[in-house]
């Protein structure tokens, strides 16, 4: 008969060995997936560097590994609009870094890579076609083709190579993971990545709208964002694309004197629209809420007291204290007075009414209810029908072309004419700028190249309305051209 003592003996062993390769896995599984890591320290020592590359907390949720994200241009080229890799996205990239302005890397568990406000909100242009790109945090980034984004990382989910072995093989050309690594690779993130991205196609599925014109390069669609990914509203035919917003000196805008944000209006303040576009990066509720409303008053404090960036030409300083007047004359009534940051009725400007219809009181009451069921506290979205458009600060608008809400005119110049007089066809999204009729160039061979065409007849593009000083004289228009360049 078997020693009661030792058989006793004998099971508190496997218990303390359970209990041990239990506290083993549990380590390793803590380790290399939940572990977080602060970020280099480079990429918090400038403000400006923070807000190009520092994390808002998307990499939980919205996060894709690393290694994933580095092979899958190299995997699937003809899903993206041209070559070079994600620079034919026409994000913003910085010599010698590893990733593109906006792109955000951060460990938890593992090297995830997502986007902050930087991806859409930094601005870039070259004086010269042989020049380097200056970036301008803040800046709207009017390269930038979002929706070829959306498009490429689900096209590429849906394609049968998107598998283990491949993927695997595509790293291991570049990289040697350690063992354990690839067994989490194979076995776990792939396959995770994958589901992931295809429950994404729903939330997309308008985006591949075949009636729908493509938003092109700068351009994105913000309110159907919303209603498509906060609320996972139903597809309707509603296409509102507007341009990439700048987002400087936000402390400019006084919702006490009844001024409101968003091209239409739509919502109270600064903090509102600030919060509502990082929940839509990290698509999902905050992993670590006080953290995200750290980052929230940051950005708040940051986006609040940076200021427009000076035109980088020379400026014919007295031409320009003549163009004050005309101004002063013609356009302040609208963008230097007690009505600019306050809604203009579509009626009176004109112009193309399609952003309107992409929202509603009752998405920006669901939007609301969502965000106070996330915890969050803020003024949040207007709770009314859009009617018009918001009469623009036009601190720094020498870079914020093309112009109109949706892009529908490249230059300065070309706003100034009639609707008749003005581009029916351009390329957007090239960055040699046109210091003479203050914009960017939107035509000839480089422009069809790299920028993305703009048919002012497709739906929601129209470049109607907004007549103002059409009726100027030609050395008034040049006088007033060369004074707004020093806003």
């Amino acid at each position: 008969m078997a020693d009661p003592q030792k058989k006793k003996s004998w099971w508190k062993m496997c218990l303390l060995l359970l209990v041990v390769f239990a506290a083993v896995g549990g380590a390793i599984g803590w380790y290399k997936f939940f572990r977080e890591e602060p970020q280099p320290e480079w990429v918090t020592a400038t403000p400006d560097m923070r807000f190009k590359y520092g994390s808002i907390g998307a990499e939980h949720d919205a996060g894709i590994p690393y290694w994933i994200f580095f092979v899958l241009p190299r995997m699937f080229p003809e899903k993206l609009p041209g070559p070079g890799g994600y620079a034919s996205l026409g994000v913003g990239w910085e010599q010698g870094q590893e990733l593109p302005i906006g792109f955000t890397k951060k460990v938890i568990g593992f090297p995830r890579v997502a986007n902050n406000c930087a991806s859409c909100h930094t601005a870039s242009y070259r004086k010269s076609a042989d020049e380097n790109p200056v970036f301008v945090p803040t800046g709207p980034n009017h390269t930038l083709n979002l929706q070829a984004f959306f498009r490429f990382v689900v096209d590429c989910a849906k394609d049968p190579r998107f598998n283990a072995d491949e993927i695997m093989s595509e790293i291991a050309l570049v990289y040697e993971l350690p063992f354990l690594d690839r067994l989490i690779y194979r076995y776990v993130l792939i396959p995770i990545t994958k589901k992931r991205l295809l429950e994404r196609e729903a939330q997309f599925k308008w985006v591949y709208h075949k009636d729908f014109p493509l938003w092109g390069r700068g351009r994105d669609d913000a309110m159907n964002l919303t209603k498509y990914f906060l609320l996972n509203w139903p597809m309707d035919d509603t296409i509102g694309p507007t341009d990439m917003p700048s987002v400087w000196n936000l402390k400019k805008y006084r919702p006490e004197k009844g001024m409101l944000m968003n091209l239409a209006g739509d919502s109270h303040d600064a903090r509102s629209v600030i919060i509502d576009s990082a929940l839509g990066l990290l698509s999902a509720a905050p992993h670590d809420p006080e953290d995200f409303m750290r980052q929230i008053d940051w950005l708040v404090q940051y986006l609040s007291e940076i200021q427009a960036p000076k035109y980088p030409f020379p400026i014919k300083q007295d031409q320009a204290k003549s163009g004050k007047e005309i101004f002063d004359n013609h356009c302040a009534t609208c963008h230097a007075s007690e009505r600019t940051g306050t809604r203009v009725p579509v009626e009176e400007v004109g112009t193309d009414r399609e952003r309107l219809k992409s929202w509603s009181k009752q998405a920006a009451i669901e939007s609301n209810k969502v965000v106070r069921n996330f915890g969050i506290e803020r003024r949040g979205l207007v709770e009314i029908e859009p009617s018009g458009y918001i009469a623009a600060f036009l601190d720094g608008i020498w870079l914020r072309a093309p112009y109109l809400h949706n892009g529908s005119v490249p230059t300065l110049r070309d706003l100034l004419n009639p609707v008749a007089e003005r581009p029916k066809v351009f390329y957007r999204g090239y960055d040699v700028f046109d210091s003479v009729n203050v914009g960017f160039v939107t035509q000839g061979p480089e422009a069809r190249r790299v920028g993305t065409k703009y048919d002012v007849s497709e739906r929601a593009s129209g470049n109607q309305g907004h007549e103002y000083g059409v009726n100027l004289s030609a050395a008034e228009k040049e006088a007033l051209i060369e004074y707004l360049k020093t806003l």
